[in-house]
C-alpha cells in the first residue's frame, strides 16, 4: 500500500476522541480570567467570548468552581447553582451554534483561598494545615494566605459528592464534556503531593493514598458523565501555589497509570515548570507519561504553530493546547491555517475588567 500521499498529522488535522469528532488539534486551554457577573454566573461578555472562539477543535473552559466554598479567586463562574447552569447554557448554545464544541473544567481550590471570600467567614480546605508561602488576590486587595482547615475524612466524602453535583450541573447546562482540574496547586493536586498532604489516614502518606481522592472524584465524575466525555489535567513539574513532591517522578507515573483504567477522553498535562528545574521536585523527563498513557495525549507550554506541529508529527502528543495565543486571537486556527500574523496578548487585561482584552482581539478579517 502506498503512503506517501497520507498527511502527516498536523495542528489542522481532525481527531477522533471517543464519540466526538474535534476539526482540528488546536485546544483553547483553561484559562482564568476573573470576569464572571454576580452570583458568579456566566454573563453576555462571557458568551461573547467563547463564541468567538469556537472555531477550536475543543474549548476547555475557565475552572468554574464546584460549589461556593470551592472559590479561590474573585469573580471565577461557578458550576453549582441553577442560575449558573442558565449562564453556562447560553455559553454553551453560542458555541454549538458555531459548530464547536466545549468542556468544563471542575475546579476546587483547595488552600489557595482565604476565608474573606468564603461562605460564614470559614477557612480554606486542605489535605493537611499547611500555610502557603505568598499572598492571594482578594475582593480586598492582596492578603496573606491563611493556614487552612485540615479536611476530616467526612468532609472528603462530602467533596466527592460536590463533584457528582458540578458534573450533573455540566451535563444539564449544555457542555459536551468535563475535565478534571488535578493541576496547578489546588486540591487535588495538594493531595497527590507530599510537600503539601502530610495526611497518615487513606488519603496520605504512600502514593495509593495521596492519589485515592482523585481516583475517586474521577470515578464519581465517570458516573454522572460517559469516561469517554472527562478529561484530567495534570502538573508534575508545576511549582506554582507553593507545590512541592519529593519524587514527582514515581507519584505522576503512578498517578496516569492508574487513570488508564477509566478510559477517559484525554489526560491533558502542563509542562509548566520545567523552566525552573527543581522547583516543584527532582526534575524527571515527563515525556515519560505519555508513553504510559493508553490514550489521547494533550500537552501545554506556550507552544506555537512550528513547535505544535513538530510535537504533533513526531508523537509527542495529539492535541495541543493554547492558552495566551488564544486569548489574543479568537480566530487562531485560522491564522494558523493562513500562516497570518498573530494579535499580541495583552497580560494587562488577563485577569478582571471589562469587554477590553477579552472581546475587543480583531478576527483576521477585521484586521
Amino acid at each position: 500500500m502506498n503512503h506517501s500521499n497520507a498527511q502527516p498529522t498536523n495542528l489542522l488535522s481532525p481527531i477522533q476522541i471517543g464519540d466526538l469528532t474535534l476539526k482540528n488539534r488546536v485546544v483553547m486551554a483553561p484559562l482564568t480570567r476573573n470576569r464572571a457577573g454576580e452570583g458568579l454566573v456566566p454573563t453576555e461578555m462571557n458568551v461573547t467570548y467563547y463564541r468567538q472562539r469556537a472555531s477550536a477543535g475543543l474549548i476547555i473552559s475557565e475552572g468554574a468552581q464546584i460549589a461556593d466554598d470551592a472559590l479561590g479567586y474573585p469573580l471565577t463562574p461557578g458550576i453549582h447553582s441553577q442560575a449558573q447552569i442558565d449562564g453556562w447554557k447560553k455559553v454553551t448554545d453560542a458555541v454549538h451554534a458555531e459548530q464547536g464544541l466545549i468542556f468544563v473544567q471542575l475546579w476546587h481550590c483547595g488552600r489557595v483561598s482565604h476565608s474573606s471570600m468564603l461562605p460564614n467567614g470559614q477557612l480554606p480546605y486542605a489535605p493537611s494545615a499547611i500555610k502557603p508561602a505568598g499572598e492571594v488576590f482578594t475582593y480586598e486587595g492582596l492578603k496573606p494566605y491563611e493556614t487552612p482547615h485540615e479536611l476530616s475524612v467526612d468532609e472528603i466524602q462530602h467533596i466527592i459528592e460536590q463533584y457528582r453535583h458540578a458534573a450533573r450541573c455540566a451535563k444539564e447546562a449544555g457542555f459536551d464534556g468535563v475535565e478534571i482540574h488535578g493541576a496547578n496547586g489546588y486540591l487535588l493536586d495538594q493531595f497527590l503531593r507530599d510537600g503539601t498532604n502530610k495526611r497518615e489516614d487513606q488519603y496520605g502518606g504512600s502514593v495509593e493514598n495521596r492519589a485515592r481522592l482523585l481516583m475517586e472524584v474521577t470515578e464519581a465524575v465517570c458516573e454522572i458523565w460517559d469516561s469517554k466525555r472527562v478529561g484530567i489535567r495534570l502538573s508534575p513539574l508545576q511549582p506554582f501555589n507553593d507545590l512541592y513532591d519529593s519524587n514527582p517522578e514515581a507519584t505522576f507515573s503512578y498517578v496516569v497509570d492508574q487513570l488508564n483504567r477509566f478510559k477517559l477522553a484525554y489526560l491533558h498535562i502542563t509542562e509548566m515548570g520545567a523552566e525552573t528545574l527543581g522547583a516543584a521536585g527532582p526534575y524527571f523527563d515527563i515525556s515519560q507519561l505519555r508513553q504510559l498513557w493508553n490514550g489521547v495525549y494533550m500537552t501545554n507550554s506556550n507552544y506555537d504553530y512550528f513547535s505544535g506541529n513538530e510535537a504533533l508529527s513526531s508523537g509527542k502528543a495529539d492535541l495541543i493546547s493554547f492558552g495566551k495565543l488564544f486569548i489574543a486571537n479568537p480566530d487562531l486556527p485560522e491564522r494558523f491555517a493562513n500562516d497570518a500574523p498573530l494579535n499580541e496578548p495583552d497580560p494587562n487585561s488577563f485577569y478582571g475588567g471589562d469587554e477590553r482584552g477579552y472581546i475587543d482581539y480583531p478576527f483576521l478579517k477585521q484586521a
